[in-house]
Protein backbone atom coordinates (compact mmCIF):
# COMPACT_ATOMS: atom_id res chain seq x y z
CA UNK A 1 0.00 0.00 0.00
CA UNK A 2 1.41 3.39 -0.99
CA UNK A 3 1.47 6.39 1.31
CA UNK A 4 -1.16 7.97 -0.92
CA UNK A 5 -3.42 4.91 -0.69
CA UNK A 6 -2.89 4.64 3.05
CA UNK A 7 -3.88 8.25 3.62
CA UNK A 8 -6.96 7.91 1.44
CA UNK A 9 -8.05 4.73 3.20
CA UNK A 10 -8.01 6.58 6.54
CA UNK A 11 -10.18 9.29 5.06
CA UNK A 12 -12.61 7.03 3.22
CA UNK A 13 -15.70 7.97 5.22
CA UNK A 14 -18.78 8.04 3.01
CA UNK A 15 -19.79 11.36 1.52
CA UNK A 16 -22.78 12.59 3.52
CA UNK A 17 -25.52 13.12 0.99
CA UNK A 18 -29.26 13.41 0.95
CA UNK A 19 -31.09 10.36 -0.34
CA UNK A 20 -30.08 9.75 -3.94
CA UNK A 21 -32.73 10.71 -6.43
CA UNK A 22 -32.83 11.69 -10.08
CA UNK A 23 -34.36 15.11 -9.55
CA UNK A 24 -36.03 17.19 -6.84
CA UNK A 25 -39.46 16.01 -5.77
CA UNK A 26 -40.70 19.48 -6.63
CA UNK A 27 -39.31 22.79 -7.82
CA UNK A 28 -41.71 24.77 -5.64
CA UNK A 29 -40.11 26.86 -2.90
CA UNK A 30 -41.79 26.60 0.50
CA UNK A 31 -39.06 27.97 2.77
CA UNK A 32 -39.38 31.17 4.77
CA UNK A 33 -37.25 34.27 4.18
CA UNK A 34 -34.37 34.79 4.29
CA UNK A 35 -34.15 31.91 1.83
CA UNK A 36 -30.69 32.54 0.36
CA UNK A 37 -27.69 31.25 2.33
CA UNK A 38 -28.78 32.74 5.69
CA UNK A 39 -30.70 29.75 6.94
CA UNK A 40 -31.57 29.90 10.66
CA UNK A 41 -28.45 28.13 11.98
CA UNK A 42 -26.07 30.29 9.94
CA UNK A 43 -27.88 33.49 10.81
CA UNK A 44 -27.69 32.61 14.51
CA UNK A 45 -23.96 31.98 14.14
CA UNK A 46 -23.42 35.33 12.43
CA UNK A 47 -25.37 37.26 15.06
CA UNK A 48 -23.40 35.51 17.79
CA UNK A 49 -20.23 36.66 16.01
CA UNK A 50 -21.46 40.23 16.49
CA UNK A 51 -22.30 39.61 20.16
CA UNK A 52 -18.88 38.08 20.78
CA UNK A 53 -17.11 40.83 18.83
CA UNK A 54 -15.17 38.16 16.94
CA UNK A 55 -12.15 39.01 14.83
CA UNK A 56 -14.11 38.70 11.58
CA UNK A 57 -16.97 40.87 12.82
CA UNK A 58 -14.62 43.54 14.17
CA UNK A 59 -12.78 43.68 10.85
CA UNK A 60 -16.07 43.94 8.96
CA UNK A 61 -17.64 46.51 11.29
CA UNK A 62 -14.49 48.63 11.19
CA UNK A 63 -14.56 48.82 7.39
CA UNK A 64 -18.31 49.44 7.38
CA UNK A 65 -18.13 52.24 9.93
CA UNK A 66 -15.30 53.80 7.96
CA UNK A 67 -17.35 53.86 4.74
CA UNK A 68 -14.82 51.63 3.00
CA UNK A 69 -15.43 51.18 -0.75
CA UNK A 70 -16.71 47.60 -0.71
CA UNK A 71 -16.35 45.81 -4.02
CA UNK A 72 -19.99 44.61 -3.84
CA UNK A 73 -21.69 47.30 -1.79
CA UNK A 74 -25.28 46.16 -2.38
CA UNK A 75 -25.21 42.71 -0.86
CA UNK A 76 -22.58 43.78 1.70
CA UNK A 77 -25.03 46.36 3.07
CA UNK A 78 -27.75 43.72 3.11
CA UNK A 79 -25.47 41.34 5.03
CA UNK A 80 -24.70 44.06 7.59
CA UNK A 81 -28.44 44.62 8.01
CA UNK A 82 -29.17 40.94 8.58
CA UNK A 83 -26.42 40.59 11.20
CA UNK A 84 -26.75 43.95 12.98
CA UNK A 85 -30.52 44.34 12.42
CA UNK A 86 -29.85 48.03 11.80
CA UNK A 87 -32.48 49.31 9.36
CA UNK A 88 -30.11 51.97 8.03
CA UNK A 89 -27.88 49.32 6.48
CA UNK A 90 -30.85 47.66 4.84
CA UNK A 91 -32.07 50.97 3.44
CA UNK A 92 -28.59 51.55 2.01
CA UNK A 93 -28.78 48.19 0.24
CA UNK A 94 -32.24 48.97 -1.17
CA UNK A 95 -31.11 52.39 -2.40
CA UNK A 96 -28.17 50.76 -4.14
CA UNK A 97 -30.48 48.27 -5.84
CA UNK A 98 -33.06 50.81 -7.02
CA UNK A 99 -30.98 53.89 -7.74
CA UNK A 100 -28.11 52.03 -9.33
CA UNK A 101 -28.27 50.92 -12.94
CA UNK A 102 -26.56 47.68 -12.00
CA UNK A 103 -27.83 44.45 -13.52
CA UNK A 104 -25.82 42.32 -11.07
CA UNK A 105 -28.54 39.71 -10.59
CA UNK A 106 -26.82 38.02 -7.65
CA UNK A 107 -26.67 41.20 -5.58
CA UNK A 108 -30.21 42.23 -6.53
CA UNK A 109 -31.56 38.82 -5.50
CA UNK A 110 -29.80 38.87 -2.13
CA UNK A 111 -31.09 42.38 -1.41
CA UNK A 112 -34.65 41.42 -2.38
CA UNK A 113 -34.51 38.39 -0.10
CA UNK A 114 -32.61 39.75 2.88
CA UNK A 115 -34.14 43.24 2.97
CA UNK A 116 -37.74 42.20 2.26
CA UNK A 117 -39.04 43.46 5.66
CA UNK A 118 -37.90 46.99 4.77
CA UNK A 119 -39.26 47.17 1.22
CA UNK A 120 -42.32 49.30 0.53
CA UNK A 121 -44.85 47.98 -1.95
CA UNK A 122 -43.57 50.33 -4.65
CA UNK A 123 -39.92 49.38 -3.99
CA UNK A 124 -40.75 45.69 -4.09
CA UNK A 125 -42.48 46.11 -7.44
CA UNK A 126 -39.47 47.92 -8.93
CA UNK A 127 -36.93 45.47 -7.53
CA UNK A 128 -38.93 42.43 -8.59
CA UNK A 129 -39.20 43.88 -12.10
CA UNK A 130 -35.40 44.00 -12.26
CA UNK A 131 -35.22 40.37 -11.19
CA UNK A 132 -37.79 39.32 -13.78
CA UNK A 133 -35.82 40.99 -16.55
CA UNK A 134 -32.71 39.25 -15.33
CA UNK A 135 -34.15 35.75 -15.55
CA UNK A 136 -35.75 36.22 -18.96
CA UNK A 137 -34.12 34.76 -22.03
CA UNK A 138 -32.52 31.46 -23.04
CA UNK A 139 -31.07 28.91 -20.61
CA UNK A 140 -27.80 29.95 -18.93
CA UNK A 141 -24.51 28.62 -20.32
CA UNK A 142 -22.20 29.20 -17.35
CA UNK A 143 -22.28 28.24 -13.68
CA UNK A 144 -22.29 31.91 -12.67
CA UNK A 145 -25.27 32.69 -14.90
CA UNK A 146 -27.15 29.63 -13.62
CA UNK A 147 -26.41 30.64 -10.02
CA UNK A 148 -27.68 34.17 -10.66
CA UNK A 149 -30.90 32.94 -12.20
CA UNK A 150 -31.57 30.50 -9.37
CA UNK A 151 -31.03 33.17 -6.71
CA UNK A 152 -33.37 35.55 -8.53
CA UNK A 153 -36.04 32.88 -8.91
CA UNK A 154 -35.91 32.01 -5.21
CA UNK A 155 -36.09 35.69 -4.27
CA UNK A 156 -39.28 35.92 -6.40
CA UNK A 157 -40.76 32.63 -5.19
CA UNK A 158 -43.26 34.11 -2.75
CA UNK A 159 -44.53 36.86 -5.05
CA UNK A 160 -44.43 34.82 -8.28
CA UNK A 161 -44.31 31.11 -7.40
CA UNK A 162 -45.11 29.86 -10.92
CA UNK A 163 -42.30 31.90 -12.50
CA UNK A 164 -39.87 30.72 -9.82
CA UNK A 165 -40.83 27.08 -10.30
CA UNK A 166 -40.50 27.34 -14.08
CA UNK A 167 -37.09 29.02 -13.83
CA UNK A 168 -35.68 26.49 -11.36
CA UNK A 169 -36.90 23.60 -13.49
CA UNK A 170 -35.29 25.05 -16.62
CA UNK A 171 -31.95 25.65 -14.90
CA UNK A 172 -31.91 22.07 -13.63
CA UNK A 173 -33.01 20.43 -16.89
CA UNK A 174 -31.46 22.70 -19.52
CA UNK A 175 -28.22 23.67 -17.79
CA UNK A 176 -27.34 21.28 -14.97
CA UNK A 177 -28.37 17.99 -16.61
CA UNK A 178 -27.87 19.03 -20.23
CA UNK A 179 -24.64 21.05 -20.08
CA UNK A 180 -22.80 21.07 -16.78
CA UNK A 181 -22.79 17.42 -15.69
CA UNK A 182 -22.17 16.07 -19.23
CA UNK A 183 -19.35 18.61 -19.53
CA UNK A 184 -17.70 17.29 -16.38
CA UNK A 185 -18.15 13.66 -17.41
CA UNK A 186 -16.59 14.24 -20.82
CA UNK A 187 -13.81 16.50 -19.41
CA UNK A 188 -14.84 19.17 -21.91
CA UNK A 189 -15.76 21.46 -19.04
CA UNK A 190 -13.17 22.38 -16.41
CA UNK A 191 -13.75 24.17 -13.15
CA UNK A 192 -10.70 26.21 -12.07
CA UNK A 193 -10.52 27.13 -8.39
CA UNK A 194 -11.57 30.71 -9.07
CA UNK A 195 -14.79 29.58 -10.79
CA UNK A 196 -15.98 27.26 -8.01
CA UNK A 197 -17.64 29.94 -5.85
CA UNK A 198 -20.76 30.28 -8.06
CA UNK A 199 -21.05 26.48 -8.09
CA UNK A 200 -21.06 26.31 -4.30
CA UNK A 201 -23.66 29.07 -4.04
CA UNK A 202 -25.82 27.18 -6.55
CA UNK A 203 -25.55 24.02 -4.43
CA UNK A 204 -26.49 25.91 -1.27
CA UNK A 205 -29.51 27.55 -2.89
CA UNK A 206 -30.88 24.25 -4.25
CA UNK A 207 -30.42 22.30 -1.05
CA UNK A 208 -31.71 25.04 1.26
CA UNK A 209 -34.89 25.59 -0.73
CA UNK A 210 -35.62 22.36 -2.60
CA UNK A 211 -34.08 19.87 -0.18
CA UNK A 212 -32.03 18.45 -3.03
CA UNK A 213 -28.29 17.81 -3.19
CA UNK A 214 -27.04 18.54 -6.71
CA UNK A 215 -23.89 16.52 -6.00
CA UNK A 216 -25.94 13.35 -6.38
CA UNK A 217 -25.87 13.98 -10.13
CA UNK A 218 -22.16 13.04 -10.22
CA UNK A 219 -20.97 11.91 -6.75
CA UNK A 220 -17.59 10.58 -7.92
CA UNK A 221 -16.48 14.03 -9.14
CA UNK A 222 -17.84 15.97 -6.18
CA UNK A 223 -16.26 13.62 -3.61
CA UNK A 224 -12.74 14.17 -4.96
CA UNK A 225 -13.07 17.85 -5.79
CA UNK A 226 -12.17 19.33 -2.34
CA UNK A 227 -8.75 17.61 -2.31
CA UNK A 228 -8.08 18.48 -5.95
CA UNK A 229 -9.00 22.07 -5.08
CA UNK A 230 -6.51 22.15 -2.19
CA UNK A 231 -3.69 20.81 -4.34
CA UNK A 232 -4.39 23.25 -7.17
CA UNK A 233 -2.51 26.06 -5.42
CA UNK A 234 1.10 27.13 -5.80
CA UNK A 235 3.10 26.44 -2.60
CA UNK A 236 4.20 29.91 -1.42
CA UNK A 237 1.55 32.33 -0.09
CA UNK A 238 1.43 35.78 -1.65
CA UNK A 239 1.88 38.64 0.88
CA UNK A 240 -0.74 41.25 -0.08
CA UNK A 241 -1.29 44.48 1.86
CA UNK A 242 -4.33 43.19 3.79
CA UNK A 243 -3.49 39.50 4.28
CA UNK A 244 -1.66 36.58 2.72
CA UNK A 245 -3.28 34.70 -0.17
CA UNK A 246 -2.89 31.20 -1.48
CA UNK A 247 -2.63 31.60 -5.23
CA UNK A 248 -4.68 29.10 -7.29
CA UNK A 249 -3.11 27.38 -10.28
CA UNK A 250 -3.57 29.64 -13.29
CA UNK A 251 -2.85 29.00 -16.95
CA UNK A 252 -2.06 32.73 -17.37
CA UNK A 253 0.16 33.29 -14.32
CA UNK A 254 3.42 33.45 -16.30
CA UNK A 255 1.99 36.30 -18.37
CA UNK A 256 0.54 38.57 -15.69
CA UNK A 257 1.64 37.28 -12.29
CA UNK A 258 -0.61 36.34 -9.33
CA UNK A 259 -4.25 37.32 -9.77
CA UNK A 260 -5.56 38.32 -6.33
CA UNK A 261 -9.16 38.45 -7.55
CA UNK A 262 -8.89 34.76 -8.42
CA UNK A 263 -7.28 34.10 -5.04
CA UNK A 264 -10.24 35.73 -3.29
CA UNK A 265 -12.77 33.70 -5.30
CA UNK A 266 -10.86 30.49 -4.65
CA UNK A 267 -11.00 31.02 -0.90
CA UNK A 268 -14.68 31.99 -1.08
CA UNK A 269 -15.37 28.66 -2.77
CA UNK A 270 -13.45 26.80 -0.07
CA UNK A 271 -15.33 28.50 2.76
CA UNK A 272 -18.69 27.76 1.12
CA UNK A 273 -17.59 24.17 0.45
CA UNK A 274 -16.93 23.54 4.14
CA UNK A 275 -20.23 25.20 5.08
CA UNK A 276 -22.04 22.89 2.68
CA UNK A 277 -20.76 19.60 4.11
CA UNK A 278 -19.08 19.91 7.50
CA UNK A 279 -18.92 16.16 8.17
CA UNK A 280 -17.08 14.79 5.14
CA UNK A 281 -13.40 13.99 5.73
CA UNK A 282 -12.48 15.86 2.56
CA UNK A 283 -14.06 19.10 3.75
CA UNK A 284 -12.65 18.65 7.26
CA UNK A 285 -9.22 18.64 5.64
CA UNK A 286 -10.24 21.73 3.71
CA UNK A 287 -11.30 23.38 6.98
CA UNK A 288 -7.82 22.70 8.35
CA UNK A 289 -6.43 24.33 5.21
CA UNK A 290 -8.57 27.44 5.78
CA UNK A 291 -8.43 28.19 9.49
CA UNK A 292 -5.20 30.11 9.81
CA UNK A 293 -5.60 33.80 10.60
CA UNK A 294 -2.79 34.79 8.26
CA UNK A 295 -5.14 33.92 5.37
CA UNK A 296 -8.25 35.56 6.81
CA UNK A 297 -9.43 37.98 4.12
CA UNK A 298 -9.45 41.51 5.48
CA UNK A 299 -10.01 43.49 2.26
CA UNK A 300 -13.25 44.93 0.93
CA UNK A 301 -13.54 42.24 -1.75
CA UNK A 302 -13.16 39.16 0.42
CA UNK A 303 -14.16 40.08 3.98
CA UNK A 304 -17.97 39.98 3.49
CA UNK A 305 -17.66 36.44 2.07
CA UNK A 306 -15.25 35.49 4.85
CA UNK A 307 -17.71 36.65 7.49
CA UNK A 308 -20.71 34.98 5.84
CA UNK A 309 -19.21 31.53 5.27
CA UNK A 310 -16.40 30.97 7.77
CA UNK A 311 -17.04 28.99 10.93
CA UNK A 312 -13.94 29.18 13.15
CA UNK A 313 -15.65 26.90 15.70
CA UNK A 314 -15.89 24.04 13.21
CA UNK A 315 -13.13 21.48 13.88
CA UNK A 316 -10.89 20.56 10.99
CA UNK A 317 -8.21 18.00 10.16
CA UNK A 318 -4.64 18.94 9.38
CA UNK A 319 -4.23 19.30 5.64
CA UNK A 320 -0.82 17.65 6.08
CA UNK A 321 -2.83 14.41 5.81
CA UNK A 322 -3.76 15.24 2.21
CA UNK A 323 -1.74 12.98 -0.11
CA UNK A 324 0.93 14.97 -1.94
CA UNK A 325 -0.03 13.48 -5.30
CA UNK A 326 -3.59 14.07 -6.51
CA UNK A 327 -4.71 12.64 -9.83
CA UNK A 328 -8.07 13.62 -11.28
CA UNK A 329 -8.84 10.85 -13.80
CA UNK A 330 -12.24 12.35 -14.64
CA UNK A 331 -10.93 15.74 -15.67
CA UNK A 332 -7.45 14.62 -16.76
CA UNK A 333 -5.56 16.71 -14.20
CA UNK A 334 -2.57 16.04 -11.97
CA UNK A 335 -1.11 17.94 -9.00
CA UNK A 336 1.99 16.89 -7.06
CA UNK A 337 4.05 18.68 -4.45
CA UNK A 338 7.18 17.68 -2.55
CA UNK A 339 5.89 18.74 0.89
CA UNK A 340 3.44 21.08 2.59
CA UNK A 341 6.14 23.63 3.29
CA UNK A 342 6.00 27.02 1.56
CA UNK A 343 9.21 26.30 -0.36
CA UNK A 344 7.95 23.01 -1.82
CA UNK A 345 8.34 22.01 -5.45
CA UNK A 346 4.98 21.71 -7.21
CA UNK A 347 3.88 20.09 -10.47
CA UNK A 348 0.52 20.81 -12.06
CA UNK A 349 -1.02 19.41 -15.23
CA UNK A 350 -4.30 21.21 -15.99
CA UNK A 351 -6.09 22.94 -18.85
CA UNK A 352 -3.81 21.11 -21.28
CA UNK A 353 -0.55 22.48 -19.90
CA UNK A 354 2.15 21.26 -17.54
CA UNK A 355 3.63 23.68 -15.00
CA UNK A 356 6.56 23.35 -12.63
CA UNK A 357 6.79 25.69 -9.64
CA UNK A 358 10.24 25.73 -8.10
CA UNK A 359 12.50 28.32 -6.47
CA UNK A 360 9.76 30.95 -6.50
CA UNK A 361 8.80 30.88 -10.18
CA UNK A 362 6.58 29.03 -12.62
CA UNK A 363 7.96 27.24 -15.68
CA UNK A 364 5.64 26.05 -18.41
CA UNK A 365 6.66 22.67 -19.87
CA UNK A 366 5.49 20.87 -22.98
CA UNK A 367 4.35 17.34 -22.00
CA UNK A 368 4.64 16.24 -25.63
CA UNK A 369 8.42 16.71 -25.71
CA UNK A 370 10.99 14.21 -24.50
CA UNK A 371 12.88 15.38 -21.42
CA UNK A 372 14.18 14.23 -18.05
CA UNK A 373 11.48 13.04 -15.63
CA UNK A 374 10.23 15.33 -12.89
CA UNK A 375 11.16 13.45 -9.75
CA UNK A 376 10.06 14.51 -6.30
CA UNK A 377 9.76 12.25 -3.29
CA UNK A 378 6.03 11.59 -3.56
CA UNK A 379 5.87 10.84 -7.28
CA UNK A 380 7.72 10.76 -10.59
CA UNK A 381 6.30 12.29 -13.77
CA UNK A 382 7.59 10.90 -17.08
CA UNK A 383 7.15 12.57 -20.47
CA UNK A 384 5.82 9.72 -22.55
CA UNK A 385 4.89 11.18 -25.94
CA UNK A 386 8.34 10.69 -27.49
CA UNK A 387 9.61 7.81 -25.34
CA UNK A 388 8.52 4.26 -24.60
CA UNK A 389 10.95 3.07 -21.91
CA UNK A 390 11.37 4.60 -18.47
CA UNK A 391 13.46 3.88 -15.36
CA UNK A 392 11.91 4.66 -11.98
CA UNK A 393 14.36 6.54 -9.72
CA UNK A 394 15.56 4.48 -6.77
CA UNK A 395 14.94 5.56 -3.17
CA UNK A 396 17.20 4.97 -0.19
CA UNK A 397 14.63 3.04 1.80
CA UNK A 398 14.49 -0.61 0.75
CA UNK A 399 10.68 -0.75 0.95
CA UNK A 400 10.03 2.65 -0.62
CA UNK A 401 7.34 2.97 -3.27
CA UNK A 402 6.61 5.63 -5.84
CA UNK A 403 3.52 6.87 -7.65
CA UNK A 404 4.40 7.13 -11.33
CA UNK A 405 2.56 9.25 -13.87
CA UNK A 406 3.07 9.06 -17.62
CA UNK A 407 1.97 12.32 -19.27
CA UNK A 408 1.71 13.57 -22.83
CA UNK A 409 -0.14 10.52 -24.17
CA UNK A 410 -3.13 10.49 -26.47
CA UNK A 411 -6.26 11.20 -24.46
CA UNK A 412 -8.56 8.21 -23.82
CA UNK A 413 -6.30 5.86 -25.83
CA UNK A 414 -5.29 2.37 -24.63
CA UNK A 415 -1.64 1.40 -24.05
CA UNK A 416 0.20 -1.78 -23.11
CA UNK A 417 2.24 -1.17 -19.96
CA UNK A 418 4.84 -3.62 -18.68
CA UNK A 419 6.71 -3.13 -15.41
CA UNK A 420 9.75 -5.27 -14.52
CA UNK A 421 8.61 -8.38 -12.71
CA UNK A 422 4.92 -7.81 -13.42
CA UNK A 423 2.52 -9.02 -16.06
CA UNK A 424 1.83 -6.67 -18.95
CA UNK A 425 -1.47 -4.84 -18.55
CA UNK A 426 -3.60 -2.57 -20.68
CA UNK A 427 -4.14 0.94 -19.35
CA UNK A 428 -6.17 3.75 -20.90
CA UNK A 429 -4.89 7.31 -20.74
CA UNK A 430 -7.32 9.69 -19.06
CA UNK A 431 -8.83 12.73 -20.84
CA UNK A 432 -5.63 14.67 -20.17
CA UNK A 433 -3.39 11.96 -21.62
CA UNK A 434 -2.19 10.65 -18.22
CA UNK A 435 -1.62 7.08 -17.08
CA UNK A 436 -1.24 6.54 -13.33
CA UNK A 437 0.86 3.64 -12.01
CA UNK A 438 0.53 3.60 -8.21
CA UNK A 439 2.97 2.23 -5.66
CA UNK A 440 5.84 0.97 -7.81
CA UNK A 441 8.79 -0.37 -5.76
CA UNK A 442 11.88 1.84 -5.81
CA UNK A 443 14.33 -0.08 -3.64
CA UNK A 444 15.88 -1.47 -6.83
CA UNK A 445 15.97 -0.43 -10.47
CA UNK A 446 12.48 -0.73 -12.00
CA UNK A 447 11.89 -0.26 -15.71
CA UNK A 448 8.64 0.46 -17.50
CA UNK A 449 7.83 -0.29 -21.14
CA UNK A 450 4.98 1.40 -22.95
CA UNK A 451 3.35 0.74 -26.32
CA UNK A 452 0.09 1.90 -27.88
CA UNK A 453 -2.48 -0.83 -28.39
CA UNK A 454 -2.86 -1.66 -32.05
CA UNK A 455 -6.22 -1.13 -33.69
CA UNK A 456 -8.30 -4.26 -33.22
CA UNK A 457 -6.05 -5.57 -30.44
CA UNK A 458 -8.21 -4.45 -27.51
CA UNK A 459 -10.77 -6.51 -25.75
Amino acid sequence: MTRRTACLSLLATPLARLAAQNRPDSFKVYTDAPRLFLRPARLRLLRREKQRQSLRWEQFEGLWAGNAPFAELGWTAALHYQISEEAGSGRKAISWALENSSTDLRQLALIADWCAPLLTAAEKTRLHAKLQRGIAGPAPKTVAAARDRVLAAIALSEAQPELAEKTLTEVYDKFWLSDFIPGLRSAKLRLPNAEAAPLMELLHAFRDNLNFDLRDSFPAWFKEYPLIHIMAHYPPPFPAAENEYRIPADSLIDKRGPDLEKAVLSRVAELAMVAYDTNAAETQLLQGFLMNDRFLMRGTAGLPHELMWANPYQPGLSYYHVPLAQHDPIGGQLFVRSSWEDDATWIGFFEGQLQLFSDGSVTRLDPRLSREPLDIEEATVFFARAANKFTVPTRKAEEATDDVFLVGLDANKPYHVEVDGMEMVEETADPGGIIFLPGLPTGAVVRISLAPVSVGATG
